[in-house]
């Protein structure tokens, strides 16, 4: 191994490094209350080094965010890829079942995803263009297993033929993880008043959404 080979794998062993401790923190303490000191300090880098790999907080969370976004698209394409047979409301239960998945097996990667997305703001300082386009990317391939499922379903008439399929995605990836994040922090609430326990929410609000896509009888 060369002196530029071995340098660039310790580069890439000191950004993983920097990465997994800020997970620790911001997954602890919460993104907001989280300082670049603290993931320093995590870490055992001087704060210096660690502006020498990251511009800012933010970009380190859209680095956790990108690892998020790949686990979760795994899980949809070990879920379905090869499944030919399933119809379209099939495979956007399936979609849904995999969500669900993700929440809890894997609830930070989850919580920061959500956090993002109800963000008041677009993360737009701070992050350099490959990273933002990387995680809007994966985003969008994760999006993409939804939008697929609308579109074969309006096609074969299973799923109404005026549906706005771009708009309907956005929808339902929306009210997806409003029904997640209530599962989340209302979970005993919703066991107590409302004598429903996670799993039955979840699939009695699907069918709920699923039934606004059948095509008029």
């Amino acid at each position: 191994m060369g002196s530029a080979e071995r340098r660039s794998r310790e580069m890439e062993l000191r950004r993983k490094d920097i990465i997994e401790a800020a997970e620790h923190v911001f997954f602890e303490k919460g993104y907001e209350r989280s300082t670049m000191d603290d993931v320093a300090k995590q870490a055992e880098f001087s704060k210096r080094t660690l502006y020498a790999y990251f511009n800012s907080k933010e970009q380190i969370y859209f680095e956790i965010m990108i690892r998020g976004y790949r686990r979760l698209i795994g899980l949809l394409q070990d879920k379905l890829q090869g499944n030919n047979s399933l119809t379209a409301m099939e495979t956007l239960w399936e979609i849904t079942s995999v969500y669900y998945e993700f929440s809890c097996g894997e609830p930070h990667y989850f919580q920061a995803i959500i956090e993002y997305e109800n963000s008041l703001s677009d993360f737009q300082n701070g992050i350099p263009d490959d990273s933002r386009n990387e995680c809007y990317a994966l985003g969008e391939e994760a999006l993409l297993f939804v939008k697929n499922a609308l579109q074969r379903g309006v096609e074969d008439g299973s799923i109404r033929s005026d549906l706005r399929v771009d708009q309907a995605t956005m929808t339902l990836w929306a009210s997806m993880l409003g029904i997640f994040s209530t599962v989340r922090t209302k979970k005993h609430y919703l066991e107590r008043y409302y004598k429903i326990g996670p799993g039955e929410f979840i699939q009695e609000s699907f069918r709920l959404l699923l039934r606004s896509l059948e095509p008029a009888q």
